[in-house]
C-alpha cells in the first residue's frame, strides 16, 4: 500500500483511478499490486512525508485537505498497527523514548490511588 498526498478538491479523481480512503490514517492510498503511474502527481516528492506502509514514513499525519504534514504534541508514530496498551517488543522502544510509556504509568498510578480512597 502506498499513501498519497491528495488534496480534498481532487479526491474524486483519485477515487476514479482506484485510490482508496484509509479512515484510520485519514489518507488516500493505492492498494498493493496496483500500478502507481496514474497516481504520480499525488505521490510524495523528495523531502515530503513518505506515505509508504513500510514503517519509514515521517512521523505525524497528513491533513487530507491541504496534503500537509500535521504533527501534534501527543502524536506518536509507530511502525505497525498494534495496541499501545499491550506489550509489543517492536513498539516499546518508540513509546518509551517519546515519554508515552511513562505518562501511561503515571495515569495508571493515579487511577489506582483514586480507587484506594
Amino acid at each position: 500500500m502506498t499513501f498519497l498526498n491528495v488534496p480534498y478538491a481532487e479526491k474524486d479523481q483519485a477515487r476514479e483511478l482506484g485510490a482508496r480512503w484509509n479512515p484510520t490514517r485519514k489518507r488516500w492510498y493505492v492498494p498493493t499490486g496496483v500500478a502507481l503511474e496514474a497516481f504520480e502527481r499525488w505521490l510524495p516528492k523528495d523531502g515530503e512525508a513518505d506515505g509508504k506502509a513500510d514503517g519509514k514514513s515521517a512521523p505525524g499525519r497528513v491533513d487530507a485537505r491541504a496534503a500537509k504534514l500535521v504533527t501534534g504534541s501527543r502524536y506518536v508514530e509507530i511502525d505497525h498497527a498494534c495496541n499501545p496498551f499491550e506489550a509489543c517488543p517492536l513498539c516499546a522502544p518508540v513509546l518509551a523514548q517519546s515519554g508515552w510509556t511513562a505518562a501511561h504509568q503515571d495515569v495508571l498510578k493515579a487511577m489506582q490511588a483514586l480507587g484506594r480512597r
